[in-house]
């Protein structure tokens, strides 16, 4: 498998692996102008050459849009192999690529989000058992923090206080999303229209910038569903998924 760096440079010509619609999605231009701004904050973007899910992101966690404490780290925004890259290593392969990249800017290891089983969206508990981490951190959700050491008196990452026992204010529906989920720029205007024309409550707090989202009351900020102030979910909803969701909670 050969790889590619996303730069400022050629992000305009190659294609983003978790938005591979047509270049006038808006889904592609969220993702695109998402990485845009982050490149400054030292933001790495390496991805299979071929078009699919085969890649990995990841910035030093100083600059993380997520509530953690990790102090010379970096934090892997997502590491996504699906479809007809799973299987062969690819995400070994991912994952060796910033461990040495880390190495080389001397940080003292890596981090990222995960559960003690698999969630949606997160990254493989096992796999990442597999590949030396080990959970450092847990959310009253069961979002977990994992990291990955690379030197012998690296202290443990671990989550900020807002995000150790995530709730929202307000009734009803609430999400928190940032645009680092290509998904979100597309899903959250037809969710949010599907909720007014049902007369189902339902808010969106869009995170627009690294202060809000280190201060957010959840420790998965790309999306994050709440009900009545309890957590719900990470996963992505349309429209369907929304009211079905609803439908199921709400009395006879």
């Amino acid at each position: 498998m050969e790889y590619v760096r996303v730069t400022a440079e050629n992000l305009e010509k190659e294609h983003i692996c978790c938005a591979i619609s047509g270049g006038g999605d808006v889904q592609v231009s969220s993702k695109k102008a998402w990485l845009s701004d982050r490149f400054a904050d030292g933001l790495i973007f390496l991805k299979s050459t071929e078009r699919g899910k085969c890649f990995i992101e990841y910035l030093p966690a100083e600059n993380a849009w997520n509530p953690i404490d990790a102090e010379g780290y970096m934090y892997i925004d997502c590491l996504w192999v699906s479809g007809s890259f799973k299987g062969h290593g690819y995400a070994g392969d991912l994952l060796g690529a910033c461990t040495e990249d880390s190495r080389e800017k001397g940080k003292k290891g890596l981090c990222i989000l995960s559960s003690a089983k698999k969630k949606p969206f997160l990254s493989d508990p096992s796999f990442l058992r597999h590949m030396g981490f080990v959970p450092c951190d847990e959310a009253d959700n069961g979002i977990q923090l994992w990291y990955l050491p690379l030197s012998e008196d690296a202290g443990k990452p671990r989550f900020r206080e807002c995000a150790k026992h995530p709730h929202a204010r307000g009734d009803g529906y609430v999400l928190y999303y940032t645009d680092q989920c290509p998904f979100n720029a597309k899903y959250v205007p037809i969710v949010e229209k599907a909720a007014e024309e049902h007369g189902i409550p339902f808010r969106a707090i869009h995170l627009t910038d690294r202060e809000q989202a280190r201060n957010a009351p959840t420790p998965v900020t790309t999306y994050a569903l709440f009900l009545d102030g309890e957590y719900l979910t990470n996963e992505q909803m349309n429209d369907t998924r929304f009211l079905k969701l609803a439908a199921d909670r709400t009395p006879v």
